[in-house]
């Protein structure tokens, strides 16, 4: 299994939100826009949403679900990451960047 890190989560059984505190230097409008877009995922799919960066530092979308869940719209699901991959492409790959370069110490010059 790959070494990941989840940046942070929602999970619509629970009904809390998870957000990595090694982030905690990301400005608070970045923190509230992941909060926003984490909730919103789980109120119209359901199941667990997370985001996290994989080994190499890219972001990526992580669905789960409980298996006897029927309410789980996987269609939905799939329709809601390419939504937030269009309207928040700026964001995502800023978050990449970050992560390479004060997580993995890339040099971006």
């Amino acid at each position: 299994m790959e070494d990941r890190t989840i940046l942070c989560g929602a999970n619509a059984y629970t009904q809390k939100y998870y957000f990595n505190e090694e982030f905690s230097g990301l400005p608070e409008s970045i923190k509230k826009e992941l909060q926003i877009m984490c909730v919103w995922f789980v109120q119209e799919v359901g199941g667990i949403f997370t985001m996290e960066f994989g080994e190499d530092g890219t972001l990526e979308f992580k669905t789960e679900s409980n298996e006897y869940d029927g309410t789980i719209d996987e269609i939905g699901s799939v329709l809601k990451i390419k939504q937030f991959q269009l309207e928040r492409q700026e964001l995502l790959e800023s978050l990449e960047l970050y992560y390479k370069v004060f997580y993995l110490g890339e040099d971006i010059g």
